[in-house]
């Protein structure tokens, strides 16, 4: 079994946060390549996907959705996990409920193609450089605070979820 770790990062969070996914898979017996969405040449050739794509203004980035839109049927057939990448973390005070809205906003378009047996939304790194002027004005109007915000031990637990999932039944052929 070959599972696809699949990413579209904007400055590296995600691809780090798949390459720790495909990793735990391995640990944990699961054969996984992990690749650029953009970049990935044979879609079919693999069991199962992970599909991950940073978070901005709401949504995936255009090369996650346009990989999903483009294989959708060929997904529909195997076995599929999402992931998101955002700032929900970062939120404070009275921006933190916002946090739990953004999830079915972020999947809406993803989830219109797909079926996954699973989602989870990860908080990545924000950096003053990852926002435009006006951004970083509004970021800190809110009182928003920069920072690495990856919990790794949630990823952990994600990827032993899709490990658990792929491996054949002890006694299986």
């Amino acid at each position: 079994m070959t599972v696809l770790v699949g990413y579209a990062s904007a400055h590296g969070s995600t691809r780090e946060i798949a390459e720790r996914i495909a990793a735990r898979l391995a640990e944990r017996g699961v054969g996984a390549e992990t690749a650029s969405l953009d970049a990935v040449g044979d879609a079919g050739g693999y069991d199962a996907y992970v599909l991950g794509s940073a978070v901005h203004g709401m949504a995936w980035l255009p090369e996650a959705t346009g990989f999903v839109h483009t294989h959708r049927e060929l997904l529909a057939g195997r076995p599929v996990w999402i992931f998101s990448v955002g700032m929900p973390a970062a939120l404070r005070g009275p921006w933190k409920p916002m946090a739990a809205k953004e999830e079915p906003k972020v999947t809406e378009e993803v989830l219109a193609d797909l079926s996954p047996r699973g989602h989870a939304m990860f908080s990545g790194v924000v950096a003053p450089e990852h926002l435009p002027g006006p951004g970083r004005a509004v970021f800190r109007a809110m009182g928003l605070r920069y920072g690495d915000y990856r919990d790794w031990e949630a990823v952990d637990a994600f990827a032993d979820t899709v490990a658990h999932s792929l491996r054949p039944a002890p006694g299986s052929p």
